[in-house]
């Protein structure tokens, strides 16, 4: 192999190692790192001698220097350079050393000069792959560094017993700021959520979009979607992912979002109340955590559930003692009925949840009204409560929540408070 040459005595590379040359490849690297930006140009380690030492030796770089461009590539992203900015400030370093090497190397001929070329093309693009390698090694590890600091963060904010300090400061990178009030939303599917990863993207994507701000955590617990997000009053929604108008909150724009995936439906949504700092998060979620389990026992079928709305139920659970004497003394007596207690509390959930109206009580449970007057009937029969009776209404369908509460009948209640 023909080889260029550098001068007319000593072997071909050793003018690049004296002074003058490297003056050349210093001024060659600062223009290279301000074309791509400002990037510094340490990145470039010994990557523009690599070059030299291909277009004058013909030889590839070994594993120690392709090692070393890829722990570069590692540093550039831990220091926040883009990978196209990196890549760049590569590329631009390799032709701009290449328009002025025919001045420093002499080339005997034109094939010596096509030899030098893809010599030095060969190092180029083995060396830029493993800048990318190491860059995205690096991007990598930090994704999955940041990942666990935001779940370790998300825990921590949902239980509230972490350090206020140290919370407020983990929460900074974040984008969170706890002095703002904030609420916690779940979402639980009813299904087998197969692409969890796909939903949190999306879901993340559509409330960050929707309420405008980075202000935003989305991440897994317990089987359901958790979102901790600022503040939005009813209605104050800005867009959705199509850019159009949504109404309502938080809620139905996590709703609307989640019933595009393609298994997990349908989904439930409970969203707790808005609070101040990092115990408004945990209360807001605790708030959230019990709607949920109260709509699904009480089997509303409402999709969106806030917890403002259920806090009669709130109000019911508190004194347990007291709404369980209250469904022994109403509720329990309709288990002496054929068929059990299970037909009398559907139909007066039915006939509460329409208003009292009999026709439309027997219209959603596909009996006929003679049906539906039968079984009130026989409930005030057996409970000594007329379900018709404005007087005594509120204190059967009290009885009645409170039964869906506890899961009786499918649960055995508790015993009566014997004070």
């Amino acid at each position: 192999m023909t080889h260029p040459t550098t001068g007319s005595s000593g072997p071909p590379d050793r003018r690049a190692r004296n002074g003058e040359q490297s003056a050349w490849l210093h001024r060659v690297a600062q223009e290279a790192g301000q074309g791509a930006g400002g990037v510094p140009v340490e990145l470039l380690g010994g990557f523009l001698s690599m070059l030299v030492e291909a277009a004058t030796t013909g030889r590839r770089p070994d594993r120690a220097e392709l090692d070393a461009v890829g722990l570069n590539g590692r540093r550039a992203a831990e220091l926040g350079v883009s990978a196209g900015n990196a890549v760049q400030l590569y590329l631009s370093a390799a032709w701009r050393l290449w328009r002025e090497l025919p001045g420093v190397v002499t080339f005997p001929d034109a094939a010596t000069t096509a030899t030098a070329a893809e010599a030095v093309m060969r190092a180029v693009d083995r060396a830029v792959a493993g800048l990318a390698e190491g860059y995205t090694a690096a991007r990598r590890d930090m994704m999955r560094s940041e990942e666990t600091l935001r779940r370790e963060l998300i825990e921590d904010l949902l239980r509230g017993d972490a350090d206020i300090g140290a919370l407020v400061e983990r929460a900074e990178p974040f984008g969170l700021d706890m002095a703002q009030p904030h609420q916690v939303a779940l979402a639980a599917p009813t299904g087998r959520l197969v692409d969890a990863e796909a939903a949190l993207s999306s879901l993340e994507r559509a409330v960050v979009q929707g309420i405008g701000d980075r202000d935003v955590l989305v991440a897994t617990k317990d089987g359901s979607i958790v979102v901790v997000a600022p503040a939005t009053p009813t209605g104050q929604i800005a867009s959705g992912p199509s850019g159009g108008a949504l109404r309502g909150g938080l809620g139905e724009l996590m709703h609307g979002d989640l019933s595009r995936v393609p298994r997990g439906g349908p989904w439930r949504i409970a969203v707790g109340r808005p609070y101040p700092g990092s115990y408004g998060i945990a209360r807001s979620y605790e708030e959230a955590r019990e709607a949920l389990g109260m709509a699904a026992r009480l089997r509303l079928e409402m999709p969106v559930v806030r917890a403002e709305d259920l806090l009669i139920y709130r109000v019911l659970l508190r004194d347990q003692p007291a709404i369980t004497d209250l469904v022994h003394a109403v509720a329990s007596p309709l288990a002496k009925a054929r068929g059990g207690a299970g037909p009398l509390l559907e139909t007066l959930d039915a006939y509460f949840a329409t208003g009292c109206v009999v026709t439309e009580t027997a219209r959603r449970l596909h009996l006929s009204v003679r049906a539906v007057t039968y079984r009130l009937e026989r409930i005030a029969e057996l409970t000594g409560y007329d379900p018709t009776d404005p007087a005594q209404r509120f204190t059967v369908h009290a009885a009645v929540l409170g039964a869906r509460l506890l899961g009786w009948p499918r649960r055995d209640l508790p015993a009566p408070d014997p004070t």
